[in-house]
């Protein structure tokens, strides 16, 4: 009797093990989980600033006489099929394909964004606007912000996915439906800086010099 009762007792310790083991892994991958979506979230908020602000600055821009209106139909197409692929963006980072999907968007918006910033170069009018002046310094303080939160969102991303992948905790994970985060992923040349050439039309044809006096 007494030896079955020890049998018993041993098997309630080792479950009580088990189950707390289990409950630790679990509330581990929660938490891991969360601090994706709060940096997910980070993200969605700088992206959104961008998009915000975007509006003011073609309003601004397309202001100056004989600016080229083809640059800001780019902007203004490339802000708007970013927010076509937002729909459902809380999700997007358990989706690969959905998630490539949003950051084409906005990786083209950014480039979108930078031929505008180009283009005004020729405009000594527009650069010295007040008001483009803040949109623009605001633009490149939220381009920065983007940087930064993508960068802290994927540092977040490979802690989850570490600790999803590792063994037991990849069973658990399965069984209870976590995902592997999608990461965001560097531009194809991001890693050369741009090269900017200005071309503000055909050269001026020289004027022919003066026939030389005769002796």
């Amino acid at each position: 009797m007494a030896k079955g009762l020890g049998c018993l007792a041993v098997v309630v310790v080792i479950a009580i093990i088990a189950v707390v083991a289990f409950a630790g892994t679990y509330n581990h991958l929660v938490a891991l989980q969360q601090a994706v979506d709060a940096q997910w979230a980070q993200v969605e908020n700088v992206y959104q600033r961008r998009a915000d602000l975007i509006p003011n600055l073609v309003a601004t821009v397309q202001g100056a006489a004989n600016f080229e209106k083809s640059v800001l139909v780019e902007v203004t197409q490339a802000r708007a099929s970013v927010g076509q692929v937002q729909v459902g963006a809380k999700d997007l980072p358990n989706d690969p394909q959905a998630f490539a999907r949003f950051e084409q968007a906005q990786n083209q918006l950014t480039s979108a964004l930078s031929r505008l910033l180009v283009v005004v170069e020729r405009y000594p009018d527009i650069k010295a606007n007040a008001n483009f002046q803040t949109l623009q310094a605001q633009l490149e303080g939220t381009e920065n912000r983007i940087t930064v939160e993508r960068g802290r969102y994927n540092e977040r991303a490979q802690d989850y996915n570490t600790a999803l992948l590792k063994f037991p905790t990849n069973f658990l994970g399965r069984v209870f439906g976590f995902k592997e985060k999608a990461y965001f992923k560097a531009q194809p040349g991001s890693e050369r800086a741009p090269q900017v050439e200005f071309n503000f039309g055909s050269p001026a044809p020289a004027t022919p010099s003066a026939p030389a006096s005769p002796r």
